[in-house]
């Protein structure tokens, strides 16, 4: 049946419209290439567009004509990217792949997570200080974490980002995590793995969401499920206050699904760094403004904060 694009009556090609209004949008000059000869029409040519994503012209003149409306998230990803096109067209973009797919990919991006971190793992994160600890989520989300893991990660916006922060988020999305984390590779090779380990009902939303923002720096990794490490650690971490800190990072399994993540210093350079990072002289604790998270003062067993996200008990 003939799509509405001018041949007809028929469904809508929401799809192939998007990507053709955002071929025209883009210049040669804005990707790189020549603008050569003069162009009958504006913007980018099919052949350029498919060179760049990595595709087939014939393939990309199917998604544009709405012979095809089912392409993989990798494929979706490397348009997106070569169209130069920014998060909310990503997301609209991949809203459509999704509905395509019988999805609904704006109910799913971003909902919260409700799980309520145990007394026991809050109490435990304000003895660990001044080592940097977090309480991790499946998904990654970040649950609970003490002075230290906010002194070293509150600057670089991880802790800031709503409804909860996230890890895998923070490292596909912000161009901060490039510059915090000194492997950033590594770092995300090991959440891609963690993710893939732990799916659960949220993971397809979560990679619906990190394909459609982070393009095939996350849709290229998802696909090949790289063999990186099992853990949440950050590596290595560069701090503007105290310079590079090497740390050893322990993710411990703890109950209702949770996991413990510890970021131990190696060697004394480190370790006196972590020390002033958690202590700074003359500059009072300041607490996440936002109200998901609470100052958690109530353990007999620390007299450290402890902030927690969405807790209720």
């Amino acid at each position: 049946m003939p799509t509405r694009n001018g041949t007809g009556s028929g469904p809508t090609n929401d799809l192939g419209s998007l990507l053709r209004a955002r071929r025209e949008l883009v210049r040669p000059e804005d990707v790189g290439l020549p603008r050569g000869e003069r162009r009958r029409t504006p913007g980018l040519r099919r052949h350029e567009v498919a060179s760049l994503a990595g595709i087939s012209v014939e393939y990309l003149t199917r998604l544009e004509q709405g012979h095809d409306r089912h392409p993989s998230i990798q494929v979706v990803g490397a348009i997106a990217d070569a169209l130069k096109m920014g998060p909310h067209d990503k997301l609209h973009l991949h809203d459509l792949v999704a509905k395509s797919h019988g999805r609904d990919l704006a109910c799913s991006v971003g909902c919260p997570v409700h799980q309520v971190v145990p007394a026991t793992l809050r109490d435990l994160l304000g003895r660990l200080d001044p080592a940097p600890a977090v309480v991790v989520a499946p998904g990654t989300e970040l649950c609970a974490w003490n002075d230290s893991f906010a002194a070293l990660m509150r600057p670089f916006g991880l802790l800031s980002s709503e409804p909860r922060p996230s890890m895998i988020r923070f490292a596909f999305t912000d161009p901060r995590a490039k510059q915090v984390v000194a492997d950033w590779g590594a770092m995300a090779d090991a959440l891609v793995t963690w993710l893939h380990t732990n799916a659960n009902p949220g993971t397809e939303a979560i990679v619906d969401e990190l394909s459609a923002l982070a393009g095939s720096e996350f849709a290229d990794r998802w696909s090949r499920r790289p063999l990186g490490r099992l853990d949440l650690g950050l590596g290595s971490v560069v701090s503007p206050d105290v310079g590079r800190l090497e740390l050893q990072a322990e993710t411990l399994a703890a109950r209702d699904g949770f996991s413990l993540v510890v970021h131990l210093p190696v060697g004394s350079v480190t370790e006196a760094a972590l020390a002033r990072l958690s202590r700074p002289s003359g500059s009072p604790r300041s607490s996440r403004e936002t109200s998901g998270v609470q100052r958690d003062r109530r353990s007999p067993l620390t007299s450290t904060a402890v902030e927690v996200v969405g807790s209720n008990t």
